[in-house]
């Protein structure tokens, strides 16, 4: 994709965790956003349309439109997201951006970008031109997994199976077996595909995401790190420390 036209002011990032039951908006989307939906799901009124997420996600949001938010009545949604603040988006970009899936499965890739976006958020280190780069790469990711044909799948199905499990079910006692058994697989099997195209162990997955997750709601809800540590699936707060 050229996306002639597009000119990028800067990019920054954010994550937030919302009630059961939880709103947003109405707002104006000022910027390119991207939202990395974890756990929970979301549905968005955009103007006449409706896009709805759910866990291991990414939506893309354009430019212009009133956007409306509502959350998951029965638990938490967590989501993270990119904004890509652009000077200028001509006709020709806005179409080639307009052409892609509102939603598409969240890659580690981008998953990983949004870590290193955060990171250097939280220590004052992305600056405009930075943020510039990084929001231009978060473009080209969402342009690449979007890209991906219907039928060729790039992750194999059964990690994208133990991946949406992971995402709804990382408080609970998760073993490799049971995460086979949802992938459809042998464990052994699993591990060599989650090797493959995670670079990293099922488990070591896990693990992962429950500490992302747990670090989201120490920075966003007033619980106690015990009363998290239980939440996300550490057995004491010493565990999860």
């Amino acid at each position: 994709m050229s996306l002639d036209g597009l000119q990028i002011r800067g990019a920054y990032p954010g994550t937030i965790v919302y009630p059961p039951g939880g709103t947003f908006g109405p707002r104006v989307q000022q910027d390119i956003q991207f939202v990395l939906l974890h756990t929970g799901s979301m549905r968005v009124e955009v103007d006449d349309e409706t896009i709805t997420a759910q866990p291991g996600q990414v939506v893309m949001l354009l430019p212009g439109p009133r956007e409306t938010f509502a959350f998951a009545r029965d638990r938490s949604t967590w989501h993270r997201w990119i904004s890509v603040t652009v000077l200028k988006l001509e006709d020709r970009a806005r179409a080639e951006l307009e052409a892609l899936p509102r939603v598409i499965q969240l890659t580690e890739e981008f998953n990983r970008l949004t870590d290193i976006m955060l990171s250097l958020h939280d220590k004052r280190q992305l600056g405009s031109e930075l943020g510039a780069a990084l929001g231009y790469a978060a473009i080209q990711l969402y342009t690449a997994a979007a890209s991906i044909i219907p039928g060729t799948e790039a992750i194999h199905p059964s990690v994208l199976a133990v991946k949406e499990t992971v995402h709804r079910r990382y408080g609970e006692e998760l073993t490799l077996g049971q995460l086979a058994k949802e992938g459809g697989v042998t464990p052994e099997h699993l591990v060599r595909l989650f090797k493959k195209y995670e670079s990293t162990t099922p488990m070591q997955y896990v693990w992962r995401y429950r500490v992302l997750a747990a670090c989201d709601l120490l920075a966003h809800t007033g619980l106690s790190v015990g009363d998290i540590a239980l939440r996300c699936g550490f057995q004491t707060s010493y565990h999860f420390s």
